[in-house]
């Protein structure tokens, strides 16, 4: 004769277990815990990503200004001197390895200014420091592979074909007469 759980348990053992909360919060917390971790890891990714962009920016910004005022042509600037510069302005947030790429390029007006070639998940990598004269027209882009850290819950932030963000920076101006 098989017997039930149940009719095993007398009363009183039935009751202390059904009115027994001490295991409550914490049965509660192991349901909620991974969905509660992921969204949080998800948005300080992507507080650190919009953070990283704006530095990016700014220190790309930065940059061109010695370019646009001469100062980079005065001083020599090369590709590594002018990626010194940025990196001096970005403070280590953006490591300043293989993964951030400078392209400084004149051209004769705005409407003829290109966009950046990028195939098949991959840039067709044709890097160049042009900084030009007064009064040229100069872009300087600047491109980082940011690591995703979390592909959190089957959603990946990164746009690259190694899982990587791609984060950059595009500044389009006029060199002053100098």
């Amino acid at each position: 004769m098989k017997r039930s759980v149940g009719s095993l348990l007398s009363n009183a053992t039935r009751q202390r277990f059904s009115n027994d909360r001490s295991g409550v919060a914490a049965v509660e917390f192991a349901l909620v815990a991974m969905p509660f971790f992921a969204l949080l890891f998800a948005v300080l990714q992507t507080a650190l990503i919009f953070f990283a962009g704006q530095v990016l920016e700014s220190g790309v910004s930065e940059a061109a200004r010695m370019i646009r005022t001469g100062q980079a042509q005065a001083q020599g600037f090369d590709q590594a001197k002018f990626k010194q510069e940025v990196c001096d302005h970005i403070f280590g947030l953006i490591s300043c390895n293989a993964s951030l790429n400078l392209d400084v390029r004149t051209y004769p007006s705005f409407d003829q200014v290109k966009t950046t070639k990028y195939e098949n998940g991959e840039f067709v990598e044709d890097y160049k420091y042009q900084p030009g004269v007064g009064g040229d027209i100069v872009v300087v882009r600047a491109f980082f592979e940011w690591p995703i850290i979390m592909p959190l819950m089957g959603v990946n932030q990164g746009d690259m074909d190694n899982g990587n963000l791609l984060l950059a920076s595009a500044i389009v101006f006029r060199n002053e007469p100098f």
